[in-house]
């Protein structure tokens, strides 16, 4: 893959451009090119979302220049939006950090409680009902397993009412990070998947996640833990 790559980083839910800086910033050291694509997460929903970014990228971006995609949480339901419906772009390789890609039973407590918190990032998106993922994108996915955040009440309860159901559950398929299960970022078309003890909101800031993001847009894989340096 040739320097200067072009990365577009896109923030997830209740976020701006500004909280993918330390990742744009860590990939520029890199010879990444970068730029934090912004968007309304609750006053639009997530196909008016992936049709602004078409729409930038048709203004900003030549289309020969080949592009990755680094996204976060919801973020990562607007690249598989995007990648379906846009696919004259060429797109190299994805990262995801905590993306729901099956659906969010966090956001699902969210949307029957308080559905304006949510807004209209829910349907289509996190509700579980975003686009396949076409068979020749390259996604690697990272979840975080540091169980602390805004939404460990609700996966605590959900987690009492799975043990107090009978049926048997194992510690790592109740793993979450504070936000989003682990089980829920698995998607059986992803090139690669890595677990990583960082918090949902903690992984944007943390220098092995952003390690293991450029290496995978460089290589097409994650480092293991005995290939693994800090």
């Amino acid at each position: 893959m040739p320097d200067k790559n072009r990365v577009i980083l896109i923030h997830g839910l209740h976020q701006g451009p500004f909280m993918m800086r330390p990742m744009a910033k860590y990939l520029q050291t890199q010879g990444f090119d970068t730029y934090q694509y912004g968007y309304r997460s609750m006053r639009d929903d997530i196909k008016t979302n992936s049709a602004r970014l078409h729409s930038w990228l048709e203004s900003n971006h030549n289309p020969d220049q080949p592009i990755d995609l680094v996204a976060h949480s919801l973020g990562g339901l607007i690249i598989r939006d995007f990648v379906t419906h846009y696919p004259q772009w060429q797109i190299r390789r994805c990262v995801t950090l905590g993306t729901p890609h099956n659906g969010s039973v966090c956001a699902d407590y969210i949307w029957r409680l308080m559905p304006a918190v949510v807004g209209k990032s829910y349907e289509q998106a996190l509700d579980g009902t975003v686009a396949p993922l076409p068979d020749e994108i390259e996604l690697g996915v990272i979840a975080g397993s540091k169980a602390k955040g805004l939404g460990q009440p609700f996966l605590q309860y959900h987690n009492h009412k799975l043990r107090k159901s009978g049926i048997p559950l194992s510690e790592e398929q109740l793993a979450h990070d504070g936000t989003v299960y682990v089980s829920e970022t698995k998607l059986a078309t992803a090139t690669d998947h890595l677990v990583m003890p960082v918090t949902h909101t903690g992984m944007l800031v943390n220098e092995d996640v952003a390690q293991q993001t450029g290496y995978f847009l460089r290589n097409g894989e994650f480092l293991r833990d005995e290939q693994f340096k800090k």
